[in-house]
């Protein structure tokens, strides 16, 4: 008998209640070893509120959190926080680090390197390792400032690897790609799940077409409550995506890679040919 992919993530019934504003409403979610997960919706559905929660960065206001077998607020955060990977496309970083060593602050969860710390020759061949999956083989030299917005993206993903992660956190990854380092990001993303079967993600975005092939599960969000969750063949469907963005969209799912189209209406006044009579 298989036995179940142990549980990474579960949050049950949580609140979340900002300066006597209601963001999260009732939210449940259980992510387990292995599963990758897209959180879609509007501007202002509770995406990035979630996501806080599921990165130990805030405490729900009702509920209960778990990560990796912690409770929020039983736990200091800032330890549990070394133990997940979060890649937020806004890095702070302003100096001209090269890409090598942007991958290797990943181990210190800092922004620039930690003074007198020296990273151990095992380490130093991960990092290069983790490029090379992630398509930069060759730039370990280059500096920050002269990378495109997709090659940032790349190389904040594999700093986020560094210290192993069970669980890796994806904010807007997308975010400022063109088409051809959008679809870079995608398939290193493919890659990284492939290669590594035992890691499980969570991905925000507003763009269907922004998820990865590999993506096993969806929640909708709406005003702060779940319109749909579970395995995302039937969350991403066309009458759920539609209710989640109260507008009629068309959801089509092509080579593993889902795609969103408005619906046309039919102009005011416009009357519909009549039926051929049957034969």
């Amino acid at each position: 008998m298989t036995s179940r992919p142990a549980t990474v993530v579960e949050a049950v019934d949580i609140d979340v209640v900002r300066q006597g504003n209601l963001l999260l409403d009732s939210v449940s979610m259980t992510v387990r070893s292995g599963e990758h997960w897209a959180l879609l919706g509007a501007n202002g559905a509770g995406k990035s509120t979630l996501l806080g929660m599921l990165g130990a960065v805030t405490h729900p206001t009702r509920g209960t959190v778990e990560v990796l077998g912690e409770r929020l607020g039983r736990v200091d955060l800032r330890d549990l926080r070394t133990l997940l990977g979060h890649v937020n496309p806004r890095h702070p970083l302003r100096s001209p680090l090269r890409v090598h060593d942007v991958v290797l602050t990943g181990l210190t969860n800092s922004v620039e390197p930690v003074p007198r710390w020296v990273p151990e020759p095992a380490e130093r061949a991960r990092a290069t390792r983790l490029l090379a999956m992630l398509g930069m083989a060759g730039k370990e030299d280059a500096r920050w400032p002269t990378l495109s917005q997709g090659e940032r993206g790349r190389t904040l993903i594999a700093r986020a690897l560094m210290p192993r992660p069970r669980l890796l956190l994806l904010d807007e990854p997308a975010t400022g790609l063109d088409l051809a380092a959008r679809e870079q990001l995608l398939t290193s993303l493919d890659t990284l799940r492939l290669e590594h079967p035992e890691l499980a993600t969570v991905l925000v975005t507003h763009h269907l077409e922004e998820l990865p092939g590999s993506t096993t599960h969806a929640m909708l969000l709406r005003a702060g409550q779940c319109v749909a969750s579970g395995p995302a063949d039937e969350v991403l469907t066309t009458d759920r995506v539609s209710k989640c963005f109260d507008h009629p969209v068309r959801i089509a799912r092509t080579d593993g890679r889902w795609t969103a189209r408005a619906e046309r209406a039919v102009p005011a006044g416009r009357i519909s040919p009549p039926e051929s009579p049957p034969e």
